[in-house]
């Protein structure tokens, strides 16, 4: 029984960030601690590593919990990305402790690359810093929709909520220049242990959720893309008797037999016919699934293609315009060839234009030759041949890429693919030629006029976007003022 009911608990993927010293491995400490999500072997090697740093009464280091590294401990920062588990009644986390310092930046991006979540801490003595700032960008960056901004070591400041307030207004003013991204502001004290799990008693005047509340709670089941099917080939198997199966983990979306196909890039239609999972044959599998697939027909298919459902197709192209995060030590210049390592396929690649480079403090766009490692920028590639993908903001799956060194074989950048075509002709996937855009997309103007249908309506159209923080009343604004036009005779929704 207890069993069944923890199989059945979603599950939240959060990372951790913000500058040196901020209290990120405390605070993590602090969740697995009085979550008892720390092994008894685990939590007497804290103790004894606590003991040799000073502390006595029984008092525990818990940034020790996650600096596992040798050169972690003696230097107190945190170096390498640490995965940790707990679970609690309601959900399961996987959390990603990842390091502060400009040096580490990359390693920030690879352990915000799969989560929902992001926790940003904030030193209340020091304030909002410049890595605050990165890591909130990058957050955004790679799609993470809900931010958790934690404004630490309130005890410090003596709990004050002018401090709070202070940082909350700085804060909130840069993530008004993010893309939409959910934020959420609150004073705790890793150490100490307030609104961590417990509400604290020093600071009567917050009234919001605890930290771990707020994690139990937040809603990201909608964030897992569920209608685009996109399953990547990523093994094609044989057996006796004919057998020819196609394995791989589905990126998003859901399969099922019978479903009519198409196998991309060279859009050859078929059907489904099975769908295996690890115990047998399924009625239909979705992401993040490994399955295995048979198809009714017996055509080419393999390692790098792409099964997607006859009307949901991605992109098919051999450019792509995409935002960088640059890891290699040696700079990245236009005209220089990496692989590009998009879900199963591997193809050359050329980067062709370094558009900006972006200032993460001020989110400005500056002109540049090149990227250093750590930077942010925007580019054009050229790939020698077309693969099917999805703007990263659509398909957090299907998006994103690396870039590999040719001749020393290491990632030096991940890539998020933008919502734009990058050049004036696309390639056609079935006859190799390029054509413009706009040769299957026209204008086609229907029977009533605008001017025709303003003068039923008695108005001109228009469009009102209501935008602002979560809490600020968007919502009741807009149902107030829907009411507002309706009783005076406007058309609205």
């Amino acid at each position: 029984m207890l069993l069944a009911q923890d199989e059945r608990k979603d599950l939240l993927r959060f990372v951790t960030a913000g500058s040196v010293d901020d209290g990120k491995s405390t605070l993590i400490g602090r969740l697995l601690f009085e979550s008892r999500g720390i092994y008894e072997d685990q939590l007497d090697a804290v103790r004894k590593a606590s003991g040799r740093k000073g502390l006595t009464h029984g008092q525990l280091d818990l940034s020790l919990v996650t600096d596992g590294l040798k050169a972690e401990r003696e230097q107190g920062i945190t170096i390498d990305v640490a995965y940790r588990y707990f679970s609690t009644p309601r959900r399961k986390f996987i959390i990603a402790d990842t390091p502060g310092h400009e040096q580490y930046t990359r390693n920030m991006a690879t352990g915000a690359s799969t989560a929902s979540a992001a926790i940003i801490l904030v030193d209340a003595s020091r304030g909002l810093t410049t890595q605050s700032r990165r890591h909130a960008f990058i957050a955004s960056l790679l799609g993470i929709s809900h931010l958790v901004v934690t404004i630490n070591k309130m005890d410090l400041v003596g709990y004050s909520q002018a401090v709070f307030d202070r940082i909350r207004e700085e804060m909130s003013s840069f993530a008004a220049r993010l893309e939409a991204i959910d934020t959420v502001f609150i004073p705790i004290s890793a150490l100490a242990g307030d609104n961590v799990v417990r509400r604290s008693e020093h600071m009567p005047w917050y009234q919001g959720s605890t930290l771990l509340n707020h994690l139990e709670t937040v809603h990201v089941a909608s964030d897992r893309n569920l209608i685009d099917l996109r399953f990547p080939v990523q093994y094609v198997t044989r057996a006796e008797g004919g057998f020819r199966g196609y394995l791989g983990t589905i990126a998003s979306g859901v399969i099922r037999p019978g479903d009519e196909v198409l196998v991309l890039p060279a859009c050859t239609r078929t059907r489904v016919r099975i769908v295996y999972g690890p115990d047998g044959e399924l009625t239909e599998g979705f992401a993040p699934m490994a399955v295995g697939v048979t198809l009714a027909e017996q055509v080419d298919v393999s390692r790098g293609n792409m099964l997607v459902h006859v009307h949901n197709v991605p992109r098919i192209g051999h450019t792509l315009e995409a935002m960088l995060v640059w890891m290699g030590a040696q700079p990245m210049h236009a005209g220089r060839n990496y692989l590009l390592k998009h879900t199963t396929n591997t193809v050359a690649a050329t980067v062709n234009e370094l558009r900006y480079r972006v200032d993460v403090n001020t989110v400005h766009r500056c002109q540049a030759d090149a990227l250093n490692m750590n930077e942010i920028g925007r580019a054009v590639l050229t790939l020698a041949h077309p693969i099917a993908y999805d703007p990263y903001r659509k398909n957090r799956s299907t998006g994103p890429f690396v870039l590999i060194d040719r001749v020393s074989n290491e990632t030096v950048a991940a890539g998020m693919i933008l919502d734009r075509e990058p050049e004036e002709f696309i390639h056609s996937p079935a006859d190799g030629a390029s054509r413009p855009r706009s040769e299957h997309v026209t204008r086609q103007e229907g029977l009533v006029t605008p001017a025709q249908r303003s003068a039923r309506l008695g108005h001109v159209p228009a469009t009102v976007w209501l935008t602002g923080l979560t809490g600020s009343g968007k919502t009741t604004i807009a149902y107030a003022l829907e009411k507002r036009l309706f009783d005076e005779g406007r058309a609205c929704c």
